[in-house]
């Protein structure tokens, strides 16, 4: 119950619900040598004391008793006590929002924020309150706070912030939902199948993929230069996968798996998998599905599909199913580092650090030369180190020491830079951040989401300039991510928080 990381506010006065200092950090000004007599600390001692008992009637599920507590905090707590007040006020609306009192949390959450502007888990409780009281504009302005000052990293925020917008949508909305499913670019596809070293369906024709009236041959491979020379709709779609002509992998696989050809299985994942880079859930679910039911496929194939449905029952928040698929995958291939790999990612998501530093360690056992793992891994110690030793500066340099190391040691991995980098932001090392996102854009010119996350940066960091000129060069980067990759989702949202900053007309210094 008690806030975490909790930061001092800009002043003492009331703020409007969008705040620059909200997209580029303004400075924390702590006032100096203040002193308190003695009465004055004893009330605060006597609201926190209540505020303690509050916590312990919200554990026992004793929510009224909990209110009662937390109001007597916040009517003892001196007015100057703000960091104080904000706990509290954030505190009972968390316990109205046990007891649905949607409108009483939302003002006990404004009253938190009125106090300490940067309080995220203020916004996340307000984003859910408006949502129930169907307030979509403030849900949505909420939710995108959030997402601004946990640097876009809660995934439950960000699908809240996409059902909202979905919602609010007009004419050309509607018509971006019924459209067809649209390929994502070359870079975007190839980032993603990098993500998995053990995987059967990414790699290039092998030998033994061959032409089936060569099936006969053995130990002979026919070596497939064409598609007209193949018979197998999987072997297709391999060819054109080599090619990158992705726009034709799921008719191909799709015509292995209903004539049940050899590869049928290859086939049910691998259109499995470009389902869900287009952005089909619903094919893809059920491609995915049929894969982990199919007992006598290859092993890995299975594997691999229970990570993939995993991920996608942690997106849906069915925590339970998810960790089921996961611990399956384990069990039926406890050597494929993907597993853990990709396990330890979403542990990141669910704030799990320690359980996700564990799975990355497992990972890299088994394949240390990944250097993808090996940067997640030193970014989940960093987050871990800044969630818990915040103002320990050896702590923290030890820390970015971490990262800064797997830069060294994979200087061509553009993941180990962004992580870096973000790492650095969090510091508020805001050079040293721009000059890893070159790195980034070095080392893969053509990744838009390196300009997106450069062009973001901007507006954190050169705070003493004006919003307009800010916002313009953020913009500019954030285009410029649009003209590498036209279907960047990450960079169109992005640019749609910008713009929704800029039309609120609600931004004050």
């Amino acid at each position: 119950m008690a806030a975490s990381k909790l930061i001092e506010p800009l002043s003492g006065t009331a703020v409007p619900r969008w705040q620059l200092a909200l997209l580029v950090g303004a400075p924390i000004l702590l006032g100096v040598g203040a002193v308190y007599l003695f009465d004055r600390m004893s009330l605060v001692d006597h609201a926190r004391e209540a505020n303690r008992k509050g916590i312990n009637y919200f554990n026992a599920a004793k929510y009224q008793n909990a209110i009662h507590c937390f109001t007597e905090a916040i009517e003892l707590c001196p007015t100057e006590r703000k960091r104080d007040l904000s706990e509290f006020y954030h505190n009972r609306a968390g316990a109205y929002e046990q007891k649905m009192k949607w409108t009483e949390v939302v003002k006990d959450c404004t009253e938190a924020l009125t106090r300490n502007p940067h309080y995220t888990t203020a916004f996340l409780k307000r984003a859910k309150a408006h949502e129930k009281l169907d307030n979509k504009k403030e849900c949505l302005e909420d939710s995108i706070a959030a997402s601004i000052l946990e640097d876009y990293l809660n995934i439950e925020n960000m699908i809240r912030t996409r059902k909202i917008i979905r919602q609010m949508g007009n004419e050309g909305l509607d018509e971006y939902e019924n459209r067809e499913w649209t390929m994502p670019s070359p870079q975007y596809i190839k980032s993603y199948f990098g993500s998995f070293t053990d995987d059967i369906i990414s790699q290039p024709l092998q030998k033994g993929e061959k032409k089936d009236e060569d099936e006969d041959n053995e130990g002979e491979a026919s070596e497939v230069t064409a598609s007209h020379h193949l018979s197998s709709g999987y072997l297709k779609a391999k060819h054109y996968m080599d090619e990158e002509e992705y726009e034709k992998i799921i008719s191909e696989c799709t015509k292995e798996v209903d004539s049940e050809g050899r590869y049928m299985a290859e086939a049910l994942l691998l259109r499995a998998t470009f389902h869900l880079l287009t952005g089909n859930v619903v094919a893809a679910e059920a491609d995915l599905d049929r894969i982990i039911n199919m007992q006598e496929a290859n092993v890995k194939l299975r594997a691999n599909a229970l990570i993939k449905r995993g991920s996608l029952y942690n997106q849906t928040h069915e925590r339970l199913l998810s960790r089921k698929h996961f611990n399956m995958a384990a069990e039926i291939d406890a050597c494929n580092p993907d597993v853990y790999h990709h396990r330890g990612q979403l542990k990141m998501v669910l704030n799990q650090f320690e359980g996700a530093v564990e799975d990355f360690d497992k990972s890299i056992l088994l394949r240390s030369d990944f250097a993808l793992t090996q940067a997640q891994r030193s970014f989940a110690l960093f987050t871990h180190d800044y969630t818990e030793f915040f103002g320990t500066e050896t702590k923290m340099q030890e820390a970015l020491d971490g990262c800064k190391d797997v830069i060294k040691r994979f200087p061509t991995c553009a993941e180990g830079y962004a992580l870096y980098a973000q790492a650095l932001t969090r510091m508020k090392l805001f050079g040293e951040a721009d000059e890893m996102y070159d790195k980034c854009i070095e080392v893969e010119p053509d990744n838009a989401t390196h300009y997106v996350y450069k062009g973001l940066l901007q507006l954190r960091w050169k705070r003493d300039l004006d919003w307009t000129s800010m916002s313009e060069l953020g913009l500019d980067l954030i285009g410029k991510a649009i003209e590498i990759d036209n279907k960047c989702a990450f960079a169109y949202e992005s640019m749609g928080c910008v713009e929704l900053l800029r039309l609120a007309d609600k931004v004050s210094f």
